[in-house]
């Protein structure tokens, strides 16, 4: 990976200039830029080199355009030299990557998912942010502080966790492990759409396993499983599982047909289909349903989809889901329950530690009956 660039501001901002004149002339005109172009011109973003007028059109103007795989290259390979990584003492590693802008369709159950592997012996970490836009939807961060659980801690606080034979997981929050990332909230908020980083951030990893790490991320379009495995090879992560998940998380409709992209060993991705019924799941809902709200229409929750979500009392909803969630781990049946028993079971089988789903499904079930997923949360 190249070093970052110094460049002053009278210089960067004619690059920029050069590069705004190429990737913003609209559906037609508009051209690509290399590589190392999109890393610099990130770079500048993130450094606040540039105007920030000329930044939200960088960032908007690549996802308009469409960004080619050359430009999220160039655009992680510059959250990468912002990102403070840091490796913890355990051999392997599951990151966690769900949406940064969360949910508002459904209960989540995935902030739970890192205890809930980290009992079945597999240290596990999640990351995100507060609130983050479009949807600024409930996120792990919400649901784990309303769970009392720890969300302030740095990267290596974190580690220390993961090491832990107590604890083993551990959530660790964008502005800690990426602040000039975080610092551009605002600016997202301000051009609506998904930036090209939205892709990007949730690859960052910003704890790896001393020998492997694992990434487990969710998609909605097709047109992502190829991309997020490209964009994990280049940052390192050993395997991936790319779930085709409700509202682009990581835990598929607990009643349709799922699907998933994956890799080992750096090697060509592949794809399995699985079915609720494989894992011993038999639910009337697609996910743990918000109280009080009716169900999302489409089997998968499009978050991108043309429709409006009804407003969210965030905390409310947040709240309940760390209810369901802790009742969850401590073994209380219902749909949180098979959410987590069918996330965690991708989790086991992707990782080999089971040769079957079944087999990986009935060992989540153990885990929650026994209420060891439950004390790593609560430490009770």
């Amino acid at each position: 990976m190249n070093p970052p660039i110094e460049t002053t501001s009278a210089e960067a901002a004619a690059t920029m200039r050069s590069i705004l004149q190429r990737i913003a002339t609209g559906p037609e005109l508009s051209k690509d830029i290399s590589r190392e172009e999109a890393r610099l011109g990130m770079q500048f973003v993130l450094d606040g080199a540039v105007d920030p007028v000329q930044a939200g059109i960088f960032l908007i103007a690549l996802r308009m355009k469409r960004e080619t795989d050359e430009e999220n290259i160039g655009i992680l390979e510059a959250l990468l030299q912002a990102t403070q990584t840091v490796t913890a003492t355990v051999p392997d590693l599951v990151d966690i990557a769900d949406p940064y802008d969360g949910f508002n369709r459904t209960l989540p159950a995935a902030p739970f998912l890192p205890a809930v592997l980290a009992a079945c012996g597999v240290p596990a970490v999640s990351h995100g942010v507060e609130t983050m836009g479009p949807k600024y939807g409930v996120t792990h961060r919400q649901v784990l502080a309303a769970a009392g659980a720890p969300v302030d801690m740095t990267a290596a606080e974190g580690a220390r966790r993961l090491a832990d034979p107590r604890i083993g997981w551990t959530y660790v929050d964008q502005k800690t492990f990426c602040p000039k990332l975080y610092e551009l909230a605002r600016l997202r908020t301000l051009i609506v759409k998904r930036p090209a980083v939205t892709t990007a951030e949730a690859l960052l990893g910003p704890i790896r396993g001393r020998a492997r790490t694992h990434l487990v991320t969710g998609y909605v379009h097709k047109a992502y499983p190829r991309v997020y495995a490209l964009l994990a090879r280049r940052a390192g992560f050993d395997s991936a599982l790319i779930v085709r998940g409700v509202e682009g998380g990581v835990i598929p409709s607990l009643r349709q047909a799922g699907k998933a992209f994956y890799y080992h060993d750096q090697g060509p991705e592949q794809t399995a289909d699985f079915s609720p019924a494989e894992l011993g799941i038999d639910q009337p809902v697609l996910a743990p349903p918000i109280p009080g709200r009716s169900e999302p229409e489409g089997d998968q929750a499009d978050p991108t989809a043309n429709q409006v979500a009804p407003k969210l009392d965030n905390a409310a909803v947040a709240q309940a889901a760390a209810q369901a969630g802790l009742a969850a781990l401590g073994g209380q049946a219902g749909a949180t329950r098979d959410a987590l028993v069918c996330g965690a079971a991708l989790c086991l089988f992707h990782l080999k530690q089971h040769d079957s789903l079944q087999s990986a499904a009935a060992a989540v079930r153990t885990i929650l009956d026994s209420g060891l997923a439950l004390q790593r949360v609560t430490g009770a």
